[in-house]
């Protein structure tokens, strides 16, 4: 059956349904790839679901960043092999940069056999407006961006330049452009010489559409871009055209290298190269068209377990900003009294944190998870917290990537928190660092979990083993170290059972068994934790269950639908309210007549800060989602049409850079004769007519290029050759009846190094007079047979001389093909980036009104 997408909503165990898919389609033994959105959910499956694989005698593998090429190659090597989507299309891409066989870490020459990509829609329709580029360094305009940035803040929107916030376009009017170069002190932003333009645009650019934490967030001295679709930090990815140069230059940050561009990829043809393709996600029925077109799969909804009996209250719209904050904290406030936990979606960083500073002023305690890594770090805790009474979570739009909100708390999660808690202090005097540890989660206003007398008793024999092995150790441990080894007893409690586990420690040894103690202690906890969790369930489920409040409309309304979905999981009760305000950005992105609307609100309501459920508004405000969904799907069907016609000739030069790569020396060395031969066919041809007789032909212009090709080597040969020897040597073969191909040498003309020795040499020759002979591409005549000869002629020539050149050279046979290989992958490599700078300036050029 070919692929489709089996849509399945929060909570429902696609994770786990996949592995049906996969164990089938791994057993051909060609390899399957299960996709995920990112590291953590890649490492989470590989080991969840890893079980069952190697239950039923599977090999299961996992790639994440920052591994070396060999654990690379053995990862992809295995039945079933876990990842996220930018490593295998990073992999893919560098597979095709890599001059050495043994660099490559795929499985050529069959890479790709059947996948299945989690979150689907994320991952092809989201991810789809955003190319994969790998960029090589070019520096040598790094001061102009600084000196743009100054520009940029001097002129003024509005009379200097204007903004299309839809489309990210600035336009320079006149006024600026005169201002521009008075600053600069040039004649004209667009002299070759002088090229100002770009960067005054991009330092434009960087002013008005690229906020930081926002779109990014400076750490370390680097500006990092933040993932508006997942909310996270993306520290390897760029943005291109020198975006990112002049983003760093408005910080004042150190200007990284220009990049450019040497291999790029989007993700729908990526996923195109899967000969099978399959996907899974919540939320996919909307674009299930685009789905269908693109790459012919059909969306399958698969019903729920339990009936949803979540409750989606109708949008309130508020006239301003402001409005709309207060009321998301009042209504914060009122569930927060009730004792309903409550999920806030942001769309950044900025107004996570602004939010919370709303609550702050009111004491309500909160936990916040945004793309800065003290928060991102704990994230799965801060998700098992999500579910309990009192718990109030504001997040951008990483929230529950992966990790279920259960109501009462996710007793695994809190089990392991409590015996971190117990156990860390003891076994490391390191201070966690905030930065990669993240910030400890808040417990205020959460009840505590009540633990019997044997887990208190076992958590402080497992603290006082953690003080004696800390003590007995001379050497300190790491606070990473130490972490590393409560996680490992963990793993081994959840493998193990209780029972064995009291059996092992009860044993008498003389070592003190502290993964043992750590393990009991674990199992325990939970089970205390669960009973907790349980009640707690229980009691939130009567209030009502979670419930998400939404503080603005997205540019998809699947993307609403899936912070929608983090409520009513698993039958669970739930409900859900989305706030709008009509300053929200993307209402003025899409040039709705704020002011009509405002004046409109005025109209029903005394203040601004009142929510409008009127149903004109708000048909109004979905109507224009649907547009904005419609904008962006003509984007990308417009990206996924352009990179169409890449992608024929990727196919082609990267199956030719495989042959290259991996072909035998012969194949190399057959490779370049035939590149020879096309020189010459094409000066011969160029310069000669098949269908008029020989005199009329400019040979002495095709003497001229045909001797300057081979450097000083031809031109010797040929320079006493004359324009008049050619045209009788010609006029002689018209008279002769037939000729022998096989050491065929025009009459009265240099004769060439008998380099054909060898049956492999000869037959190649062979091989290359019939492809002329059969060849439909070239004009046909009456002198077609003369042309030919002189192909032959002067191909053979070059190629002998080559050969005799490599023999007089006196290197080792195996050293001269290295170079072969070597010259043919630089020649192709620099081709194909050429290529790919100048197709882009073709698709930026086209992209403009």
């Amino acid at each position: 059956h070919d692929g489709c997408i089996a849509e399945m909503k929060t909570g429902e165990g696609k994770t786990l349904v996949s592995t049906l898919a996969a164990y089938l389609n791994a057993l051909t033994g060609d390899g399957v790839h299960v996709v995920t959105v990112n590291d953590y959910l890649a490492q989470r499956d590989a080991e969840w679901m890893g079980r069952v694989h190697r239950f039923l005698g599977l090999t299961v593998g996992l790639i994440q960043a920052g591994m070396k090429s060999d654990e690379r190659r053995a990862n992809y090597m295995c039945d079933i092999t876990y990842t996220n989507n930018s490593e295998l299309g990073f992999d893919y891409l560098r597979d095709n940069l890599s001059r050495k066989k043994e660099q490559l870490v795929m499985r050529w020459p069959r890479p790709f056999h059947f996948s299945i990509v989690d979150e689907v829609d994320s991952v092809l329709i989201d991810e789809g407006r955003n190319p994969l580029l790998i960029s090589g360094e070019d520096n040598r305009e790094a001061a102009r961006y600084p000196v743009a940035a100054k520009v940029a803040d001097l002129l003024i929107e509005g009379a200097h330049y204007t903004v299309e916030l839809k489309g990210n376009n600035i336009d320079l009017t006149e006024d600026g452009v005169t201002y521009a170069e008075m600053i600069l002190g040039t004649n004209d932003l667009w002299d070759e010489n002088d090229p100002w333009a770009r960067f005054v645009t991009n330092a434009l650019k960087a002013k008005e559409f690229y906020r930081r934490d926002v779109q990014y967030i400076v750490r370390n001295g680097k500006a990092l871009i933040i993932n508006e679709l997942t909310g996270r930090v993306e520290p390897k990815r760029r943005w291109s055209d020198g975006i990112h140069q002049a983003v760093e230059a408005k910080e004042g940050l150190k200007i990284q290298a220009d990049s450019v561009i040497v291999a790029q990829i989007t993700y729908q043809s990526l996923f195109k190269l899967y000969p099978k393709l399959s996907g899974m996600t919540g939320t996919a029925k909307t674009e299930e068209k685009e789905f269908l077109k693109m790459f012919k799969m059909p969306v399958i909804e698969v019903p729920t377990n339990l009936p949803n009996i979540r409750v989606d209250l109708p949008i309130q719209a508020f006239a301003t900003l402001r409005g709309k904050w207060q009321y998301v904290r009042e209504e914060v406030e009122s569930m927060f009294q009730l004792g309903r936990p409550v999920l806030v979606g942001t769309t950044s960083v900025e107004s996570s944190e602004y939010l919370s500073d709303l609550l702050k002023s009111r004491n309500i305690p909160h936990n916040v998870l945004n793309a800065r890594p003290k928060y991102a770090a704990r994230e799965a805790e801060i998700i098992a917290q999500a579910g309990r009474k009192h718990a109030i979570t504001i997040s951008t739009n990483m929230a529950g990537r992966g990790t279920d909100i259960i109501l009462g708390g996710n007793p695994k999660m809190l089990a392991k928190e409590i015996v971190e808690d117990n156990v860390l202090p003891f076994l490391s005097h390191d201070t966690p660092d905030v930065e990669t540890e993240g910030e400890s989660t808040s417990h205020k206003g959460l009840s505590k979990i009540k633990l019997g007398p044997s887990s208190l008793a076992l958590l402080a024999k497992a603290a006082i083993m953690a003080k004696y092995v800390h003590k007995s150790e001379s050497n300190e441990w790491s606070f990473q170290k130490a972490k590393s080894a409560v996680m490992e007893s963990i793993e081994m409690s959840n493998t193990i059972g209780l029972e064995k586990l009291q059996e092992r420690v009860a044993e008498v040894t003389e070592m003190y068994p502290l993964c043992d103690a750590i393990a009991l202690a674990y199992a325990t906890v939970l089970k205390d934790c669960e009973i907790h969790c349980f009640d707690e369930g229980a009691e939130v489920k009567t209030l009502g269950g979670l419930h998400v409040i939404g503080t603005s409309l997205h540019e998809s309304r699947r993307i609403d639908n899936q912070l929608r979905g983090r409520a009513g999981r698993q039958g669970d009760p739930g409900s859900t309210r989305f706030m709008v305000s009509l300053q929200d950005e993307m209402f003025r992105k899409f040039n709705l007549d704020t002011e009509w609307a405002v004046r409109l609100i005025s109209r029903i309501t005394d203040g601004e800060d009142i929510a409008i459920e009127s149903n004109a508004v708000v048909k109004q405000l979905l109507g224009l989602q649907i547009n904005a969904e419609k904008y962006y799907f003509g984007i990308r069907k417009n990206l996924v049409e352009f990179d169409e016609v890449l992608e024929v000739q990727r196919k082609h030069i990267y199956s030719l850079r495989q042959v290259i790569l991996s072909g035998d020396s012969e194949s190399c060395s057959e490779q370049i004769f035939q590149y020879m031969q096309a020189v010459v066919d094409e000066i011969i041809l160029g310069n000669v007519d098949p269908q008029k007789p020989p005199k009329t032909w400019d040979l002495a212009k095709l003497l001229d290029e045909l001797a300057s090709l081979g450097g000083n080597l031809l031109t010797e040969t040929f320079k006493e050759t004359q324009e008049e020897d050619l045209q009788s040597s010609l006029e002689q073969i018209l008279r002769y009846g037939s000729v022998e191909v096989d050491n065929f040498v025009l009459p009265n003309m240099p004769v060439p190094p008998n380099s054909f020795r060898g049956i492999r040499k000869r037959t190649s020759s062979a091989m290359r007079w019939f492809a002329m002979c059969v060849d439909d591409t070239s004009k046909k005549g009456r002198y077609t047979n003369i042309v030919n000869l002189l192909r032959k002629y002067f191909g053979d020539f070059l190629i002998a001389t080559y050969l005799e050149v490599l023999q007089e050279s006196r290197h080792h046979d195996a050293y001269i093909r290295g170079i072969e290989r070597e010259a043919l992958l630089k020649t192709l490599d620099m081709l194909w980036k050429d290529h790919l700078v100048n197709m882009n300036k073709l698709s930026s050029a086209g992209e403009c009104p």
